[in-house]
């Protein structure tokens, strides 16, 4: 007990510095300099005694130094909108591998779905000198980038597009994807088709909303006012939209889900209703496969390769104008979407 008494109180954030190494290795601080960047000119048994002392106090390179003499941190910020939803995930490695190729840190954070939050992080990222932004939006403003952008910070925009400025952007076809989805269960004889989605500003919500109306229009479809529900996708909201739907003299025979979070909560809201009602959702969800869930699939993983891909196209100097790069969907049947209604509802 006595020896630890005597020990140095350990002060965390104060962290060794190339003037500690130079003093515990008896040089100057040019040579502790030149050693921890690999520069001629340090015998062998001077560069030892500075390593030792490397190794003894635990001394890491200070980057931000570099940073200032070269202008690049070799690091890249990804601004999700939830860092909990599984859809971000595969998006996210994607990024992450790409800059790992470029030699580069991925920086992430998750803006809540807030506007004020996301504003926020991208600035906060900025500046600690991030070379580059990927943003997936909460808000529809995005003029405060314009001056990061002007002063050098590469950025691109994935799953959503900018607001009020020009920017490259990555996204799925949403409209399309919706459109094929819908258009799929009026094959299988549907009429009375709900519409469950998020809030009706976010581009991905509203383009997904667009691309169900198209498909009942062109089936020579009405949409009665019930069949949509936007909002929030809590599964409270959405387990009340769908019962309302399913509810009353002329119910819908099927839904559609706006996004996985949706799909979840309406498969157990139709695990509970005792009668078959067709269901397709837009984005594939775990285990969706095992339960027979028709889907629209999305490749997350592709979104997130694009646009770290276009990103570091912009970092190694690339002069183009800014682009938007729209990734086809696919359905998947897998038996959810494929029920067909009851007699009595043709």
């Amino acid at each position: 007990m006595a020896d630890i008494a005597r020990r140095p109180e350990h002060r965390y954030g104060n962290r060794p510095t190339m003037k500690d190494v130079a003093a515990l290795a008896g040089v100057g601080l040019k040579t502790v300099s030149r050693v921890v960047n690999g520069e001629p000119g340090v015998t062998p048994d001077t560069e030892r005694r500075v390593q030792d002392a490397i190794d003894t106090l635990g001394f890491r390179r200070n980057d931000s130094a570099r940073v200032l003499r070269k202008g690049r941190t070799a690091s890249v910020g990804l601004v999700l909108e939830d860092l909990a939803d599984p859809f971000y995930g595969p998006l996210s490695r994607a990024v992450e591998e790409v800059a790992r190729a470029h030699g580069a840190l991925l920086i992430n954070g998750s803006s809540a779905e807030d506007p004020d939050r996301e504003q926020e992080l991208a600035l906060a990222l900025c500046a600690r000198r991030v070379d580059g932004l990927i943003v997936i939006p909460a808000g529809g403003d995005h003029r405060y980038l314009e001056p990061e952008i002007r002063a050098g910070v590469a950025t691109v925009f994935v799953d959503r597009p900018a607001g009020r400025i020009e920017a490259d952007t990555v996204l799925s076809d949403s409209f399309g994807g919706a459109r094929t989805g819908v258009a799929h269960l009026i094959a299988h004889g549907h009429r009375r088709i709900g519409f469950i989605g998020d809030r009706p500003r976010i581009h991905t919500a509203a383009e997904r909303l667009r691309g169900y109306r198209a498909a009942m229009e062109d089936a020579g479809l009405d949409v009665a006012e019930e069949w949509v529900s936007l909002g929030p996708t809590d599964p409270a909201g959405v387990t009340a939209a769908a019962v309302a739907m399913l509810s009353g003299q002329e119910p819908v025979t099927a839904l559609f889900a706006g996004n996985n979070r949706v799909t979840v909560t309406v498969v157990r809201v139709l695990a509970d209703l005792g009668r078959p009602v067709a269901l397709v959702g837009f984005d594939d969800i775990e285990l969706a496969d095992l339960l027979g869930i028709t889907v629209i699939a999305q490749d997350a993983a592709a979104l997130g390769r694009t646009a770290a891909e276009r990103l570091f196209r912009r970092l190694d100097g690339v002069e183009e104008p800014s682009a938007t790069v729209v990734l086809g969907t696919r359905l998947i049947p897998r038996g959810s979407g494929e029920i067909p209604p009851p007699s009595d509802a043709v």
